[in-house]
């Protein structure tokens, strides 16, 4: 049956621009949609990476292969609907929100260990969380803080990045190991303190230029992260751990930075234990202007294949789902969506890490694979 993006896109799509990626059973293909219609970009180009690297993204640089019905658009018979990126490197910004600056150093204090989580949240939020809110990361105000909470021994790395002048930008996942929409999305299996975290996600070309957004999913392994920030790449870079889509929506005249700068993006959890939470990120409360987040991640580095940035999130959740004050935990099966009007659904059932289906398309046979179909000189 054809996948329905009845509810994946947002209401106003047909008067926007989405750039995405489908497998027409013989392979991925950029794909555009425009206008009303969905037109395949390979006759231009093979990949999403270098469709916004040379500005391939308009209906003639492809071909129509379906008109979509304005009450139900689908893909067409047969279409999968994949991560919207390739190429692109996975980057990722942290403690770029007040609550998650709190709810890191949480983490720190209490070594990995959600039932310590409540109290130490308590303490915290008193003495901390109204000093983060009222400064600018970098500026004197900034500054001055970090030196009184020294003093009170309140200080922590976590507080550098969210107040200090330099971002904490890491790598999230190795290109190509994104999934996408319906996918399931990945938690190690030794984890017992994790959530999703929801967030905006922009698109960048190599001359450092956010050509659009798109939703994530920057699932985190709390317990890993908590006991060492060493354990970075433990909590954050698993088998299925990294959900992009529904589609990238570039930027035009009707969707700029600033509907970015402004953006609500809601999350649902769904369990089959009856168990639900809801929660909300508000974009205007980002300590650090998305552009500066960019500018950041761009430094002094290259990325020849254009890079996607997750721009961190509000939300933190702490709702007792078993105990009182156990906090929260993802289980199996647990029903994940992501949410915001301007760039759709992205939604994705939980799994371990290990029982995710196993990440095989990686550089090389994705490049084989495109010289199987003619189109490796279009990357």
């Amino acid at each position: 049956m054809a996948v329905s993006l009845a509810g994946l896109l947002p209401e106003d799509w047909r008067s926007g621009s989405f750039l995405g990626r489908i497998d027409l059973s013989d392979g991925p293909v950029p794909v555009l949609i425009a206008g009303g219609a969905l037109y395949d970009l390979s006759p231009s180009t093979a990949t999403v990476s270098g469709a916004i690297e040379r500005g391939q993204t308009t209906p003639q640089h492809g071909h129509r292969i379906a008109d979509l019905d304005a009450n139900d658009p689908r893909l067409p018979e047969g279409a999968t609907l994949l991560a919207p990126i390739d190429l692109q490197c996975i980057k990722a910004a942290g403690v770029t929100f007040a609550v998650s600056a709190i709810e890191r150093v949480i983490e720190e204090r209490a070594r990995g260990d959600a039932s310590q989580a409540a109290a130490i949240r308590g303490r915290l939020e008193e003495r901390v969380g109204s000093g983060i809110r009222s400064v600018v990361p970098g500026s004197a105000e900034a500054a001055e803080l970090k030196r009184v909470l020294i003093e009170d021994g309140m200080w922590s790395q976590y507080l550098e990045v969210a107040i200090g002048p330099d971002a904490e930008v890491f790598t999230k996942s190795p290109v190509l190991s994104a999934v996408g929409h319906d996918a399931p999305i990945g938690v190690r299996s030794d984890s017992s303190w994790n959530n999703p975290e929801p967030e905006i996600v922009l698109a960048v070309s190599s001359r450092g230029e956010t050509v659009g957004a798109m939703l994530g999913n920057d699932v985190n392994l709390r317990d890993f992260e908590g006991r060492s920030a060493l354990l970075l790449g433990k909590a954050k870079d698993n088998t299925a751990s990294c959900a992009l889509g529904p589609f990238i929506r570039l930027f035009d005249e009707g969707f700029t930075i600033d509907d970015v700068r402004s953006a609500d993006v809601a999350l649902t959890i769904e369990g089959t234990d009856g168990f639900r939470l809801e929660g909300a990120s508000r974009m205007s409360e980002i300590s650090r202007d998305p552009l500066d987040i960019v500018a950041q991640a761009m430094s002094e580095h290259h990325y020849p294949d254009g890079f996607v940035l997750f721009l961190g999130t509000l939300f933190a959740p702490t709702q007792d789902r078993d105990v009182a004050g156990g906090g929260f935990t993802h289980k199996i099966d647990d029903r994940v969506t992501i949410a915001s009007p301007r760039l759709g659904t992205l939604t994705n059932t939980v799994t371990t890490s290990k029982n995710a289906p196993i990440w095989e398309i990686g550089i090389g046979v994705f490049v084989r694979d495109l010289a199987r179909r003619g189109l490796a000189d279009r990357i």
